[in-house]
């Protein structure tokens, strides 16, 4: 699939220098640039119910044969791997009936996410008819469109669209959960409430912030609640640490604080760029007092040397070294082709 380009180039999910992180670098950085140019933005989000359960074997064994290429004794292969295969429940020394699996990609497999991956190829195609722009992870699916002063045009392209997925999704036994799919929009705030009054007559929600790939975005695009999950969850941990470290090591301490505080300040901290110190402020104090705590400095001592004792660079040089990393990579072929294409 990657020799043959057979990959959706905005399919970011399970695969290799693909992440959560570059796919929403990728949406916001769109976002970003239409509000340079004072546009407003739409963002819809997706969701399916239990989408990896409802892959019709025949129609996958169908996508692998048009799509993929693949025939004959391979083809016989996965037909071989996804039928016949039957389920049932134990418990102790009792077992249910079984009953047979007539869908649905293996749970737990290596070969599931990328099977259900090429179940959903074709879902591309709806969003490029109706020139809207567009982002898959694995099963989560976002749309977006950028709206100009007075001409609401596109909103009526992205309505239409919505329900040419929703139509798809039936076709191919996928179940969209409406009460789920989220839209947000983004931009100037007398232009945003415009946009939002033509989404309301289409019987489209918008919300001021919804959980996106587990970053919490709002309109403003300022990460505040976010940060303050962050906080909560990161102070937290912390204490519970602190009630603990008595009885560990220096060593295992600290491997503590990078798995259950850091793997919080640094998941997609690359979209925390051009944030206000204010904000980076609020992730320093959480990495100023994991440092304390590892290294029983009290309060009132100054807390730079301790962190460079640490070998930890402050919150703001993590930011500006993980966007490093990622054009570092992308132009050094370790990267997604999106974030490349954006490398001028």
């Amino acid at each position: 699939m990657v020799q043959n380009n057979l990959f959706n180039a905005l399919q970011s999910g399970f695969r290799a220098h693909h992440s959560t992180e570059t796919a929403l670098i990728k949406i916001l950085n769109d976002l970003h640039l239409n509000n340079d140019e004072s546009k407003t933005s739409v963002l819809v989000l997706l969701d399916l119910s239990a989408a990896f359960d409802t892959v019709d074997h025949d129609v996958l064994l169908d996508r692998l044969e048009a799509w993929m290429g693949v025939t004959g004794s391979v083809l016989n292969w996965l037909k071989s791997y996804l039928q016949d295969r039957d389920y049932f429940v134990s418990l102790g020394n009792y077992e249910s009936e079984r009953t047979k699996m007539k869908c649905g990609v293996p749970q737990g497999s290596i070969l599931g996410p990328l099977l259900f991956i090429i179940y959903m190829l074709p879902l591309a195609q709806i969003m490029e008819y109706y020139n809207i722009d567009y982002h898959t992870y694995a099963d989560d699916t976002q749309l977006y469109i950028s709206v100009s002063s007075h001409d609401y045009s596109p909103l009526i392209s992205l309505c239409e669209c919505i329900n040419q997925v929703k139509e798809w999704m039936c076709q191919n036994f996928l179940q969209l959960n409406t009460d789920k799919t989220e839209v947000i929009v983004f931009g100037p705030k007398n232009e945003r409430s415009k946009v939002i009054a033509h989404l309301d007559s289409m019987s489209l929600k918008a919300t001021n912030q919804a959980r996106n790939l587990g970053v919490i975005i709002d309109s403003d695009l300022y990460f505040n609640n976010h940060i303050k999950s962050i906080t909560k969850s990161s102070y937290y941990h912390l204490k519970n640490i602190a009630r603990i470290k008595g009885f560990l090591s220096k060593q295992d301490a600290e491997k503590l604080v990078h798995a259950f505080i850091f793997s919080r300040l640094d998941y997609c901290n690359g979209l925390f760029t051009g944030l206000s110190k204010k904000s980076i402020r609020q992730l320093q104090l959480i990495q100023n007092a994991a440092a304390r705590v590892l290294t029983n400095t009290k309060k009132l001592d100054h807390i730079t040397p301790v962190l460079r004792s640490l070998h930890w660079l402050p919150i703001s040089q993590r930011i500006d070294f993980k966007i490093l990393l990622l054009v570092y990579k992308a132009l050094n072929g370790c990267g997604p082709k999106y974030i490349q294409d954006t490398l001028v």
